[in-house]
């Protein structure tokens, strides 16, 4: 079992970039694709980015197309979330989460959770 773990998180004026950090521990963290969401007050959990287990394979919510990056690092059981050109609606708490099949935006899909890191983009 992995066990999930967000840094990173902070305040930053609208334009500004910061970036996450998703440290796993445990056992194999290569077999899990990574994924993040964010929940605003009052709004459901939203998909933000996943990347496939070997890296090769990203996928991106369409309200952060262009503006975020996710990646891996294997070696160092991180995976990565740059976001840049951070506007005020993308204030939220971040979640990372793992899953052993696929991608995806589903998040009943994903089995394991961080504790969440606060985002907060002032305009």
């Amino acid at each position: 079992q992995v066990q999930l773990v967000e840094f990173g998180g902070g305040s930053v004026q609208a334009g500004g970039s910061l970036r996450l950090s998703c440290v796993a521990s445990g056992r194999a963290f290569s077999t899990y694709a990574i994924g993040w969401f964010r929940q605003a007050p009052g709004k459901e959990r939203a998909f933000v980015a996943v990347v496939s287990r070997g890296g090769g394979t990203t996928e991106y919510g369409d309200s952060v197309k262009g503006r975020f990056t996710i990646s891996r690092d294997n070696a160092k059981n991180t995976v990565y979330l740059q976001m840049n050109s951070l506007k005020s609606e993308d204030t939220a708490v971040y979640y990372c989460a793992a899953k052993v099949w696929g991608t995806g935006s589903d998040h009943e899909t994903y089995h394991t959770w961080g504790q969440g890191t606060q985002v907060t983009v002032s305009s």
